[in-house]
C-alpha cells in the first residue's frame, strides 16, 4: 500500500515536471520569436519612433515664435515635400524601376552610388511632380524623401549620403531632389566638391504665384500666422518689400543663380517651367530626358489631366489601371490677396525676372 502511494506521488511529480518543461519551452520560444522580430526592424524606424516620443520644447514667447516661423519658410522641416507624400497611395503601380531593383539584387549587380543628377529647386515650383514623372523612367532611380544633405546634414559625410541612395544597376541614373538647395549659399560649392559633373535641374515658377503657394502651405499648418500682405512688406506705405521673408526671397531667381554659375557652366543646369510642367508635361519631360542623356520613354501616353485638381495624373500606357494623382497636400486653394499687393510684387520681381531671362536665355513669360 505504501509503495502504491509512493508510486502515485512520484507519478504526479513527474507529470508536473513535464507540464513545467512544456511551459518553459513555450516561453523560451516566444521570447526567441520576439527578439528575432525586433532585430529585423530597420534602424530608421527605431530612430523615427524615438523622435516621435521626444517631448516638444516649450515656447518662450508665443508671439515671437509665430513671427519667426512665418518668415522662416526656407527650411521648413515639416514640409510635406520632404516626406515625399504629395502623391496618392498607388504610386507602387507606377514606378517601373521597382521590378528592376529586385532583379538586380538577385543578380548581385546593384550598388549605391552618389547622385549624378539633382533637382535643386525651387520650393513650390513643381519639384515633386517632376520627380514622380522621372521615376516612371526605368533608367532612373531616385530617393522619394528629400535628403537635405548639402544644406542640413553635410557634416555627416558623403558615405552617409550615399547610404540614403537607392541601389542602381549599370546604366541607371541615381537622383535626388531637395528644393532648398537652390537658395542655400553653401550648396553650390559643396555639390561641386562632390562632383563637378553633376547635372542640376531647377523647376521655376512665376515668383508671385510661388510666394502665395508657399504662404498657403504654411498657413495650412499654422492658421494663426499673420496675413500675406503684412509679411510681404516691411512698410506697405513706403512700398518697402521685406526680402528677408523667404517666401519673397526664393523668387529672386537671378540672385541665387549667380552663385551657381560661379561653380557650374550654364549648360550643366536645366531650367524647367513649372507652368509648362502642368499644361504640357510630356513636352517638358522630353527636354529633361534629353538633358539627362536618357532615351525618351516618358511621353504623353503616361499623362492624364485631372480637371478637378488642375494637375496631370500619371498612368501606365499599357494598362487600364486608375491614374494616380497629386494628393491632398497639393493644389490647395490660394487665399484672396489684394490685387494691389500682387501688382506691387510683380513690379518688385520684374527686374529680377528680366535678368533671369537673360542669364538662362529663356523668357518664362511671367511679366
Amino acid at each position: 500500500m505504501e509503495y502504491s502511494l509512493l508510486y502515485h506521488h512520484s507519478q504526479q511529480v513527474k507529470n508536473k515536471l513535464f507540464v513545467f518543461c512544456i511551459m518553459l519551452s513555450l516561453w523560451v520560444y516566444m521570447l526567441y520569436c520576439c527578439v528575432g522580430y525586433c532585430s529585423t526592424i530597420p534602424t530608421f524606424m527605431l530612430e523615427e519612433r524615438s523622435r516621435r516620443i521626444q517631448a516638444p520644447r516649450p515656447l518662450q514667447n508665443q508671439d515671437m515664435f509665430v513671427k519667426t516661423q512665418s518668415r522662416g519658410l526656407l527650411n521648413n522641416e515639416s514640409d510635406s515635400d520632404s516626406r515625399g507624400d504629395g502623391w496618392e497611395e498607388n504610386k507602387g503601380e507606377m514606378t517601373y524601376d521597382e521590378d528592376s531593383e529586385v532583379t538586380g539584387a538577385l543578380n548581385g549587380t546593384e550598388s549605391k552610388k552618389l547622385p549624378q543628377a539633382i533637382i535643386i529647386g525651387v520650393k513650390k515650383g513643381g519639384t515633386r511632380a517632376l520627380l514622380e514623372f522621372l521615376r516612371l523612367h526605368p533608367d532612373i532611380r531616385a530617393v522619394g524623401a528629400e535628403p537635405h544633405f548639402f544644406d542640413r546634414n553635410y557634416e555627416k559625410g558623403l558615405e552617409w549620403y550615399r547610404e540614403l541612395m537607392p541601389k542602381t544597376s549599370e546604366g541607371q541614373l541615381t537622383m535626388e531632389k531637395t528644393p532648398s538647395y537652390f537658395v542655400t549659399k553653401e550648396v553650390p560649392g559643396r555639390i561641386h566638391a562632390m562632383s563637378k559633373d553633376t547635372k542640376l535641374i531647377v523647376v521655376v515658377r512665376d515668383p508671385v504665384t510661388r510666394a502665395i503657394s508657399d504662404y498657403t502651405q504654411t498657413r495650412s499648418k499654422k492658421p494663426d500666422i499673420p496675413s500675406f500682405e503684412s509679411l510681404t512688406f516691411k512698410n506697405i506705405t513706403a512700398n518697402l518689400i521685406d526680402t528677408s521673408w523667404s517666401a519673397v526671397q526664393i523668387g529672386m531667381y537671378a540672385r541665387h543663380l549667380e552663385r551657381w554659375l560661379q561653380f557650374f557652366p550654364l549648360d550643366q543646369l536645366l531650367f524647367v517651367s513649372g507652368e509648362r510642367l502642368i499644361i504640357d508635361p510630356a513636352g517638358e519631360m522630353a527636354r529633361v530626358q534629353h538633358f539627362l542623356g536618357l532615351r525618351r520613354v516618358v511621353t504623353h501616353k503616361h499623362f492624364h489631366f485631372n480637371p478637378a485638381k488642375g494637375f496631370p495624373c500619371l498612368k501606365r500606357p499599357e494598362s487600364n489601371s486608375k491614374p494616380h494623382c497629386l494628393g491632398k497636400t497639393k493644389g490647395r486653394t490660394h487665399p484672396n490677396i489684394d490685387l494691389d499687393v500682387i501688382q506691387r510684387l510683380r513690379d518688385f520681381y520684374r527686374p529680377f525676372n528680366k535678368k533671369f531671362y537673360r542669364m538662362t536665355g529663356h523668357d518664362f513669360g511671367w511679366d
